[in-house]
């Protein structure tokens, strides 16, 4: 994290000498210290974002692709003059352990076109689908995967 405050100071300056660097250090340093101080941050955690960030990149590229997929899948269901669609509020309960994994989940299902997670209460996901065939494996899905790796790599 020290070293993403660096790099956006020297970014916002917009040129690099090392009056700017070493002013940079000081002040990345102090603002990495009030996180750590008063924000329940710590270099373990970085230590951590660190190792989970090929995770975090196939998670990324994942929710691209799952994304394109969904917005193919809507517009086939709109476009389509005969297909009726069934609405569907699906429940789910989910083995995720952290709060940031199940916000992770419910926001990836919300960003897929044709599904919004309407709330999740404890373990148990409520997601609206625009047709129920976009609820399939949804409890199941790739998702759900990836964050339980993350989640593993917590320990």
């Amino acid at each position: 994290m020290f070293l993403l405050f660096l790099g956006f100071w020297i970014l916002l300056n917009g040129r690099f000498t090392w009056e700017i660097f070493l002013f940079g250090l000081g002040v990345s340093a102090a603002v990495y210290w009030f996180i750590c101080r008063f924000m329940d941050y710590s270099l373990r955690k970085d230590l951590l974002l660190f190792k989970n960030a090929g995770l975090f990149l196939w998670f990324l590229g994942v929710l691209l692709r799952e994304i394109a997929r969904a917005n193919l899948g809507v517009l086939k269901l709109i476009l389509s003059p005969k297909y009726e669609p069934e609405p569907a509020l699906v429940y789910f309960k989910s083995d995720l352990r952290t709060g940031i994994g199940k916000v992770l989940l419910a926001n990836s299902i919300t960003l897929t076109p044709g599904t919004i997670t309407v709330s999740v209460e404890g373990n148990e996901f409520c997601v609206h689908c625009l047709d129920r065939e976009m609820a399939e494996g949804i409890e199941d899905s790739v998702f759900v995967h990836i964050i339980r790796r993350m989640e593993a790599g917590r320990k």
